[in-house]
């Protein structure tokens, strides 16, 4: 594939992944766990991309105690292009931060916003979309990829399709006549039905002196501090400034911060990828292989009597001689990392946080 020197892509992969605690925590966060076979999501992350991508175009922004394993797991990658943020301050932030970092380096440079936890079955497609992205993105647009809603998800952001812009590499682009975050049921049943809304899937192209003019319009605090760190750059007091900066700055995502209220905002129907956000327990079962009880099993050794759509998984550091039996329930999940033994329904996985924020309430923060 034809690759492009002002072509950038920026991951994001400082979370933490609360919703798949107990295996993913602070010293081995989820885009760190092997769930697909040997590669990692963030090395999964980084494959996709590096046909399309040289590797000195390749930015990773996560936060310091996540950066070292990160290094690790992709060594091609120049150490230079790990941007790190003092603390989490949300998405805005980190694609401010990102942005100011390339336009020093080129001003008419595009940049692809692109997660570190997501899974993407057709990686062909996948790259044919960002390099559509990019010719969309030239003519100015913010340009965000959509995903068709299967089902009336409170999870995601919504994206309402206007006008067609035009085929760009044989994908259309439409003008976004609305972009909403995270509604509630009833409007997401609404959103549904009408056959206008796409799941917003996260990832965005758009050249970096457009994302920082809607920064500068709609997040002004926000581009002051950046400006800020734009004068140190390179420089012995770069690190010391963002720091400063950063505990100045209220916590938004790039979604509420700035597409909500943004200009010349377009979508590209991303379907057909096999793309899935890696959210959170109960997606497993939407990415892997369950058997005719509708159970997903993967652990190392288990006697499995009259159990219906339950998730077993087992740790495979945890000791292979421990067995894990069940009889006679129905949507468990069972997590067993060999310190923690997480038991819950299937129906209150999203829960799962509240037992993480219990857990620095109460001074464990050795399960953490």
């Amino acid at each position: 594939m034809n690759m492009m020197t002002d072509y950038s892509a920026v991951i994001m992969a400082g979370g933490g992944g609360t919703r798949l605690w107990p295996l993913s925590r602070r010293a081995r966060p989820k885009q760190t766990l092997q769930l697909f076979g040997e590669r990692t999501l963030f090395q999964m992350a980084v494959d996709r991309i590096s046909p399309i991508m040289t590797q000195d175009r390749i930015y990773i922004v996560t936060v310091a105690d996540q950066a070292k394993v990160l290094k690790v797991q992709t060594p091609s990658l120049p150490q230079a292009n790990f941007i790190l943020e003092p603390s989490p301050r949300g998405t805005a932030a980190v694609v401010g931060l990102a942005a100011v970092i390339l336009h020093a380096q080129n001003p008419d440079g595009v940049m692809a916003v692109l997660t570190a936890d997501h899974y993407i079955a057709d990686v062909k497609r996948f790259q044919d979309l960002l390099l559509a992205a990019y010719e969309v993105a030239c003519d100015d647009e913010l340009v965000t990829l959509g995903i068709t809603p299967r089902y009336p998800d409170t999870g995601y952001g919504y994206i309402q399709s206007g006008e067609s812009l035009g085929e760009y590499r044989g994908y259309q682009a439409f003008r976004v006549k609305t972009f909403k975050e995270k509604p509630g049921l009833t409007q997401a049943e609404e959103y549904l039905a009408s056959g206008e809304f796409a799941w917003n899937s996260g990832m965005f192209v758009w050249k970096v002196s457009r994302i920082l003019e809607e920064i500068e319009r709609q997040m002004p605090d926000l581009h002051k501090g950046l400006k800020r760190i734009e004068k140190t750059l390179g420089g012995p007091k770069e690190a010391e400034t963002v720091e400063s900066v950063w505990r100045n700055l209220e916590s938004q995502t790039i979604d509420y911060g700035v597409m909500e209220g943004a200009e010349q905002v377009s979508v590209i129907p991303a379907d057909d990828l096999g793309w899935w956000d890696v959210g959170g327990w109960n997606r497993l079962f939407e990415l892997m292989d369950i058997d005719e009880m509708g159970n997903l099993i993967d652990a190392q050794k288990t006697l499995i009597i009259d159990t219906k759509n339950a998730l077993i998984y087992q740790d495979p550091e945890v000791d292979k001689d421990r067995l894990i039996a069940s009889l006679g329930i129905e949507g468990i999940i069972v997590i067993d990392t060999g310190d923690v033994l997480l038991i819950c329904h299937r129906d209150r996985a999203e829960d799962i946080r509240r037992l993480v924020k219990e857990l620095k309430e109460s001074g464990l923060d050795q399960y953490l």
